[in-house]
């Protein structure tokens, strides 16, 4: 759902710029809450180069059409809405600047909808599931399903809406909300499977770093004098920082992203994604734009002066997989390392 530049007019683009930035500075703020401690950084890092991987791999959804992740859902569940809402942000630059996916005009379009979008519909639908159903960990997986599920055609309407707004064609907004709420509602099936697969599988192994999963989890009861009673909380500090250590986790994680994305997008599917399809069909391209950075080295995820476009392709992904966790990483320990130095401010002040 990347929108090329030409789609949305400028003023409209100007204040989804204006929203999509501060959303990013809300993010800044909101994710010093959410990255609690060393571990969290990185991990945030590889969520952003998880979901780029992801978002690599086209899956078909109905005849000439593709869908692909979006990761507002499934970042949000793993990392947190804010630091979700920065991770989708990072992808979404990286994607645009480096490999002419989705416009540079229209980069506050592609952050509100799907950056913003997403992770608030689904988070919202995700914290209100897992309240009222049984405190399991299936619950968590199920609440993730239907969340993502939500979310994508939820995003698919407000395109919509914004192309009601500012559509530089003259289509009827009926027919492209029929349209891409369709499509997208289709290609939410699929974010929901992938979704509810990949927060099921970090459950299994480590469902400490689960964001979405904190306090869910139900107290051990004991049988003392007849009576059902909590046990006592095992004592976290006590336990081996090598035991809690994420490094081993990191590094999987990574390297089934790098495997992801210069591998197994080689054989996704070639098909117009949801909304380049829906463009094509009811005719809302015919202003679209050429990128900005359509010269660039990277560009169409490819690498230029490589002829083999198996090696190109794969190889391309793997520098975008690299460059997002560098650039994720970074932002992310940044925002940790000002709410360290925040708290330690107010420890030696006493305030």
């Amino acid at each position: 759902m990347h929108v090329p530049d030409g789609f949305i007019n400028a003023p409209v683009s100007a204040t989804a710029g204006v929203a999509a930035v501060a959303a990013v500075g809300l993010g800044l703020r909101g994710a010093r809450r959410e990255l609690t401690d060393e571990r969290a950084a990185p991990l945030a890092g590889l969520v952003a180069a998880f979901v780029f991987a992801v978002q690599m791999l086209n899956f078909p959804v109905a005849a000439g059409t593709s869908g692909h992740l979006l990761g507002g859902a499934l970042a949000a569940i793993l990392v947190g809405p804010w630091t979700g809402i920065l991770c989708i942000s990072v992808v979404l630059l990286m994607q645009g600047v480096l490999f002419a996916d989705g416009g540079l005009t229209a980069l506050g379009v592609n952050i509100t909808t799907m950056g913003v979008i997403t992770v608030l519909v689904s988070y919202g639908i995700f914290r209100g599931l897992v309240k009222v159903l049984p405190r399991k960990r299936r619950t968590v997986t199920v609440s993730a399903f239907v969340a993502a599920l939500v979310s994508v055609p939820t995003a698919a309407a407000f395109f919509t809406l914004l192309y009601a707004l500012g559509g530089t064609t003259d289509v009827p907004v009926g027919k492209v909300l029929t349209a891409m709420v369709g499509v997208h509602v289709l290609i939410g099936i699929g974010e929901a499977a992938i979704t509810a697969l990949t927060v099921g599988a970090v459950l299994a192994v480590r469902p400490d770093l689960v964001f979405g999963a904190r306090g869910l989890s139900a107290p051990l009861k004991l049988r003392v004098g007849g009576e059902l009673v909590d046990a006592p909380v095992p004592d976290t500090a006590a336990v081996p920082v090598a035991a809690r250590s994420t490094r081993r986790f990191w590094g999987v994680g990574l390297l089934a992203a790098l495997a992801l994305a210069g591998v197994v997008s080689l054989y996704a599917s070639t098909s117009p994604d949801g909304l380049e399809k829906v463009a094509a069909d009811q005719g809302i391209d015919k202003n679209v734009r050429e990128h900005a950075t359509a010269d660039s080295p990277l560009a169409d995820y490819s690498v230029r002066g490589i002829s083999d476009s198996s090696l190109s392709g794969g190889l391309a992904g793997v520098i975008g997989v690299g460059v997002t966790v560098a650039v994720g990483s970074g932002v992310f320990w940044a925002v940790r390392k000002r709410r360290t130095d925040a708290v330690e401010t107010a420890d030696s002040t006493g305030v």
